[in-house]
């Protein structure tokens, strides 16, 4: 049993390797598109910043947050999603697939389900939030030689869990009928809290950013782990990681079993 399940996942790596290097080059396909696409987000993340920018030059902090430790939030917010979209762009549109029965010719496939559905597709702009977010650490100061191994683990950390978020709340589809925009809107939701400092918020809110809305595994302890690294905050970042994408992926496979779309039949008139 050991031996199957270590072979499994080699075998699901090994294909998502596959399905990677396959999306990168697919964003590089079309250049004038890709380089709109990357301009138009570059510019729009970092105008993002605007209001904050004015607002602590002003005031100085906001329950202990600066401008350079908001210049690392959004950097590790931004540069999460735009990983999380370029490796698995296809999440963004997986509730439409569940409702139009499009995982049927997934189901036929001796690969992983999700992982095909997730990397079916990339989105370019998602390189546009990956260049913000390298100016972004350029600016906050926090870039050295000896943070840099942070650094990446925290952007790793941050694209999986904002990965795994879109899977628990597109997932619903399998129980609740058209949740294709609910769905967005919640990964969006989560998205825009990532963006704010965690002080802001407490109470119900607080801990809806702990479970529904992982905005706390997804921005807030990736960036404590890249301000000061310690071994708690590493294993407190992995802890959570790994906890809410097996939930994700749990999630999935539970409504998996309730998949019916292939039965349908259309009658053709």
């Amino acid at each position: 049993m050991l031996s199957e399940r270590r072979t499994r996942i080699l075998t699901d790596t090994t294909f998502a390797l596959a399905l990677f290097r396959r999306q990168i080059a697919a964003s590089f396909a079309q250049r004038r598109a890709f380089c709109t696409a990357v301009g138009a987000m570059l510019v729009n993340d970092l105008m993002l910043l605007v209001t904050w920018w004015v607002l602590l030059d002003r005031f100085g902090q906001v329950r202990g947050w600066r401008l350079d430790d908001m210049f690392c939030l959004y950097a590790v917010a931004t540069g999460g999603v735009g990983l999380c979209v370029i490796l698995f762009g296809g999440v963004q549109d997986l509730s439409r697939k569940i409702h139009d029965g499009e995982l049927d010719a997934l189901l036929t496939q001796p690969k992983n389900v999700l992982l095909q559905a997730l990397a079916s597709r990339t989105q370019p702009s998602g390189w546009g939030d990956l260049s913000a977010s390298v100016v972004l650490f350029v600016a906050s100061g926090v870039v050295t030689w000896s943070r840099l191994p942070a650094l990446v683990l925290a952007l790793g950390c941050s694209a999986l869990t904002f990965a795994a978020c879109a899977v628990v709340v597109h997932s619903l589809a399998f129980w609740v009928d058209r949740m294709h925009g609910l769905a967005r809107s919640l990964w969006d939701f989560t998205l825009t809290f990532s963006l704010y400092p965690p002080a802001l918020f407490g109470g119900p809110l607080r801990l809806v950013l702990f479970t529904l809305l992982p905005a706390f595994w997804a921005a807030y302890v990736p960036v404590e782990l890249i301000r000061e690294p310690t071994v708690s905050t590493l294993a407190l970042l992995l802890a959570g990681t790994t906890a809410y994408t097996a939930f994700a992926g749990w999630l999935f496979r539970r409504g998996l079993r309730r998949y019916t779309s292939g039965s349908r039949f259309t009658a053709a008139l």
